[in-house]
């Protein structure tokens, strides 16, 4: 995988995936794009989204929605890491508690690439709630 940042003008960044994907970072008043720990964090979420969503459907569960929002606290100085991430999933269309419980799991403890690398120096937790 490779990414590059460039540095546009004042607090701007424009970052490149190898998949040719483009993303528009601000570091200053945040009016152009996210923060890079602002997507870290959206990473997070997003691909925890992507586990959560594959296991239920293979599940055969009902679900109709998912989202995934993220609260995170951060050291007072720099560097300015992550210190506790809470992850609430809100689920709707009928997913039973057990599947869903064991979907987010399973996104924590096995699939989530971000998640996984993310806990080495940081705690994460979550809650679930139903949308139904």
């Amino acid at each position: 995988m490779i990414a590059k940042s460039t540095w546009k003008q004042n607090h701007l960044y424009e970052a490149h995936s190898e998949s040719n994907h483009a993303v528009t970072f601000d570091a200053g008043d945040h009016a152009h794009g996210p923060t890079p720990m602002e997507a870290v964090l959206m990473a997070l979420c997003g691909c925890t989204s992507v586990d959560v969503v594959s296991i239920l459907e293979k599940k055969r569960e009902p679900i109709a929605s998912l989202v995934v929002s993220a609260n995170a606290e951060q050291a007072p100085t720099p560097p300015r890491v992550f210190t506790k991430i809470h992850l609430t999933y809100t689920i709707g269309g009928g997913v039973s508690p057990k599947a869903a419980e064991d979907a987010v799991s399973l996104s924590k403890n096995k699939y989530c690439s971000v998640s996984k690398m993310l806990e080495h120096s940081v705690e994460i937790d979550y809650s679930i709630e139903y949308a139904d």
